[in-house]
């Protein structure tokens, strides 16, 4: 029965995500806010091309400025180039979610009602798209950690703690349409595939790895980032002449594994040219990175989004870094030079809070990384430090379940927050409507 305990958490956390989102988002109008801001765009390649063809988004006046249209929802997702109007998004989270939106749209003409990518059964699909992808993350770090000899009873614990304690929950019910739910799910994926490669070395693997990437990247480029983690997953240490052997032996699988990559984050480009006769668009204008003005400390620990002051179970998932060091020297040092690249990476783009969100939203697609040492540490801690780290998890999930509350009504601003503000309204339950 016990091995069974992370299959029956996640049959719980599924169940409790749907509850939860159709309290919030499925009753009378409240179905018309699961499309916010940038997952208008994610998500408009999805009509655009299945309902409307059309690239361009013709159709965006008829329905962002008349069908539906909320003075307090309007966004303009498209950019200008050269004349031509383009999606200033990638296409990767409609990929994601294309499976419910077929069955949406299936729904719609079935029924008689709006068959126009936007009615309710669109919004409603496009929020279980982030809830299955978010639950497919969990069963693969179930795998993952089982491969560590982790207790089922503390991977299940590691499940609930991460999907609960921290903004995963936030991407999954309050804003599904971002891209943060389907790149924990691909990402996850990812390392659980990379793990058993390492492991067994089976070039199906290799293969299976490009794929994912291709598909990482194409829902957020940065996000290619996650190759660097493989190091991480290691069984033991990893030396330059076990690597080059390791690339010689496989070459074929490696060359077939960059070819699918490619292949998939060749779609975007594909867009581009039918878009706008040209394959190679930066649609982001002036946007960019500003590699030699990092903000790490701020997107760790400012009280704006930092990541430890919105999120604190990944600090306390530190506690596990000893033990994954006892497991791998490799391993743990490769995961302490990934998180320093992933943070410079990650406080180096020009808008280092990435506007609206709760928390510090880049990190979400890596919390696996933080789910391993975590489990590590309820796995391997003396009893009584295990006790403390429990005790804690348990209010570190309290307190994100109400800031997550807050933020909903506001008393967390989704972008100007500062320590006086967030002093003034921490636990403060009884401001809550």
């Amino acid at each position: 029965m016990k091995a069974r305990w992370p299959g029956v958490t996640i049959l719980i956390i599924g169940v409790l995500l749907v509850v939860s989102s159709s309290n919030i988002n499925w009753g009378k109008e409240h179905w018309k806010t699961v499309l916010q801001a940038d997952a208008k765009g994610y998500y408009a390649y999805l009509p655009a091309l299945f309902i409307y063809h059309d690239p361009n988004f013709g159709f965006f006046d008829a329905i962002e400025r008349e069908n539906y249209y909320d003075l307090n929802l309007f966004y303009e997702y498209r950019a200008n180039h050269h004349g031509d109007l383009i999606n200033k998004y990638y296409l990767g989270t409609a990929l994601a979610q294309l499976p419910f939106f077929g069955v949406a749209h299936a729904y719609a003409i079935a029924t008689d009602g709006p068959a126009d990518g936007y009615s309710k059964p669109y919004t409603v699909a496009v929020n279980l798209a982030a809830i299955a992808w978010v639950l497919i993350g969990l069963l693969c770090m179930a795998s993952l950690l089982r491969t560590y000899s982790i207790a089922p009873v503390w991977i299940a614990v590691t499940l609930f703690a991460f999907t609960f304690g921290t903004n995963l929950f936030y991407y999954a019910v309050i804003a599904p349409g971002m891209s943060h739910a389907y790149s924990f799910g691909l990402c996850s994926a990812f390392l659980v595939v990379g793990r058993k490669l390492l492991q067994k070395q089976e070039q199906k693997g290799i293969l299976l790895l490009g794929l994912l990437l291709g598909i990482i990247v194409l829902i957020r480029p940065v996000n290619g980032i996650i190759l660097f983690a493989l190091p991480i997953l290691a069984d033991r240490e990893l030396h330059w002449r076990t690597l080059t052997s390791l690339v010689k032996t496989h070459l074929p699988a490696i060359v077939g594994a960059a070819v699918l990559c490619v292949s998939v984050v060749s779609l975007q480009l594909v867009y581009y040219q039918i878009a706008t006769g040209s394959p190679f668009v930066y649609s982001y204008g002036d946007e960019g990175f500003r590699w030699a003005d990092p903000h790490m400390l701020d997107i760790l620990f400012s009280y704006r989004k930092g990541l430890f002051v919105y999120t604190p179970l990944l600090l306390l998932s530190m506690a596990g870094w000893p033990f994954l060091r006892r497991f791998s020297k490799t391993a743990a040092w490769a995961w302490v030079a990934f998180f320093i690249l992933l943070t410079y990476v990650l406080s180096s783009w020009w808008n280092w809070w990435y506007g609206g969100s709760f928390g510090a939203r880049p990190y979400v697609e890596f919390l696996g990384l933080f789910m391993l040492l975590f489990a590590l540490a309820l796995d391997r801690l003396m009893k009584s430090w295990r006790s403390v780290l429990l005790i804690t998890a348990m209010l570190v999930v309290v307190l994100c379940q109400v800031q997550t509350y807050q933020m909903r009504y506001y008393q967390i601003h989704w972008e100007n927050m500062d320590k006086a503000k967030y002093w003034e309204v921490f636990l403060r339950v009884d401001k809550l409507p």
